[in-house]
């Protein structure tokens, strides 16, 4: 439960530090990766339900047991950027910069993976020492 509590919270104070900063930026983005956004309700909405998806990695690191159910959607959170940056950079339409970012994604990904098998047995343990206890 340790690591769990560990790999969350790291991922959550990640995500905080590149997320936050995107409300910011998103002149400078057009800027330095052209075309201009134009459609900046896609983007601003794409930046809050990533840092809301960090306030979920938060609740997880507080209770992995309570909050294992939830730990199958981190782990396709992770995916559902990686995979296609992939795709993208091998088709050459992302810098290596952008899959710099979705490798440390797949690594929080793979981290997220190993939690949610390390606790499957814990949560089973706690219910039975809560029923003899009752």
């Amino acid at each position: 439960m340790r690591f769990a509590k560990i790999v969350y919270s790291i991922a959550a104070v990640y995500g905080f530090i590149v997320l936050a900063p995107l409300y910011f930026l998103v002149g400078k983005i057009a800027q330095d990766n052209p075309p201009p956004i134009t459609h900046t309700e896609f983007y601003y909405g794409f930046a809050g339900v990533a840092l809301l998806w960090q306030v979920v990695f938060l609740m997880i690191a507080r209770d992995p047991l309570r909050y294992r159910p939830i730990m199958p959607a981190t782990i396709f959170e992770k995916l559902a950027f990686t995979i296609p940056v992939v795709i993208l950079y091998a088709l050459g339409r992302v810098p290596v910069s952008t899959l710099a970012f979705a490798m440390v994604d797949s690594l929080l990904g793979i981290g997220f993976l190993v939690a949610y098998i390390r606790t499957r047995n814990l949560g089973h343990r706690n219910v039975i020492t809560m029923t003899r206890a009752a």
